[in-house]
């Protein structure tokens, strides 16, 4: 029975693992703009510039730790790795849950989506487990004994997962669970459709007793039933609060607002272009690759000289952050502005490059992947 027990642990904690450290490093800079959540939440912002390196070691480090424990090999070494991981991440998506900081822990990425109290189950029954491992640490029996395979089987497997990280962070995630991914419909994407149930909110109230000083809170709807307002002893005291009581219908793009320096709306004009136009997604001009800016600087004005392609480039910065960065790299495309969040969705890279038309997503490169003008006048506007 304490084998069944033991076997069932070890694979199930092992696969596990592996699949949170290969869905998270399909995605690396996704990860790490989830840490740097954490970061701010524990005011340690310092490590922010680091986040998308170490969400690539804690990438590679649950897959490792996942394989080493499915192998059996060194037993003691990795069941305190897991011990040690496994409470780290435990007291995380508590603190996130408790205290509402964080909404979604990143556990599976953006495939799998969890709130923080369903984040904070799933590690405690992994905590569960991983004990029960720790415990039964050594009978733990390993695959093969050869202290050399053991180490070929390790490097090959850390050298494998840097490298899909790698990969991915460069040339954007292999799946693309995202909303703006190819084939999808922006527009489409941003509607609500008719009948959809809305969200239900509750006017919340605090009351206080002018005679007792007792206070209680009550929603609006018991204020009138209750006639409470009658009683002049009781009064509304501050602003009365907004409560979400039932979530209603939300769309898969929620908040895309494109807007010009004035601030005046362009999301329809852009999204809904019947023609093929480039979108430049740079989130961030302060750490956007100039480079490859230059690069894409020489694409748009062969693609606007020779086929009128619309090139717009989409930042969050100030608009006086992008005149000048402008300015700088002698910038051929408009310049529109849209929220941080949105962008960095759009495509996981700065820049990044979105081919629209119609609002349909045709494809999406990173700076390191984009194509060249000859490749996209053969593939697409030679079509």
């Amino acid at each position: 029975m304490n084998k069944v027990a033991l076997n069932f642990s070890r694979i199930f904690v092992g696969v596990l693992f592996i699949f949170s450290g290969l869905i998270k490093a399909n995605d690396t800079l996704g990860f790490g703009y989830k840490l740097e959540e954490y970061f701010d939440v524990f005011h340690i912002s310092f490590f922010s510039p680091y986040a998308t390196g170490i969400a690539m070691i804690l990438c590679v480090l649950e897959i490792v730790l996942g394989a080493l424990l499915l192998l059996g090999f060194w037993n003691r070494k990795v069941a305190s790795g897991l011990l040690g991981i496994i409470i780290f991440f435990t007291f995380l998506t508590f603190v996130s849950a408790a205290f509402k900081v964080v909404t979604s822990c990143g556990c599976f990425g953006d495939a799998i989506p969890l709130t923080p109290w369903q984040s904070f189950s799933k590690d405690l029954l992994l905590l569960l487990l991983i004990v029960y491992l720790f415990i039964q640490r050594n009978a733990i029996v390993p695959l093969t004994q050869n202290a050399g395979i053991q180490k070929i089987t390790m490097i090959a497997v850390v050298a494998l997962s840097f490298i899909f990280a790698i990969y991915t962070y460069s040339y954007l995630p292999v799946i693309d669970f995202l909303p703006y991914k190819i084939g999808v419909s922006l527009p489409e994407s941003m509607k609500i459709p008719e009948g959809a149930v809305p969200d239900e909110y509750q006017i919340m109230y605090q009351l206080k007793n002018k005679s007792t000083g007792e206070t209680k809170e009550m929603s609006d709807k018991d204020y009138l039933k209750t006639e409470i307002w009658k009683d002049t002893n009781w009064q509304i005291v501050g602003d009365p609060v907004q409560k979400l009581i039932k979530k209603g219908y939300e769309p898969k793009i929620k908040d895309l607002i494109i807007s010009d320096a004035a601030g005046t709306s362009y999301t329809k004009e852009l999204l809904e272009n019947p023609y093929y136009n480039l979108i430049i997604v740079a989130y961030n001009l302060n750490h956007t690759n100039e480079e490859a800016i230059g690069k894409l600087n020489a694409l748009t004005l062969d693609a606007t000289e020779q086929f009128n392609i619309r090139t717009v480039l989409l930042t969050s910065n100030s608009a006086q952050d992008a005149e000048a960065f402008s300015k700088r790299n002698k910038l051929l495309s408009e310049i529109f502005y849209a929220d941080a969040v949105p962008l960095k969705s759009m495509v996981r890279a700065n820049p990044g490059i979105l081919l629209l038309r119609n609002g349909v997503v045709i494809n999406k490169w990173s700076y390191q992947s984009a194509p060249s003008f000859e490749q996209l006048k053969t593939t697409y506007f030679d079509k």
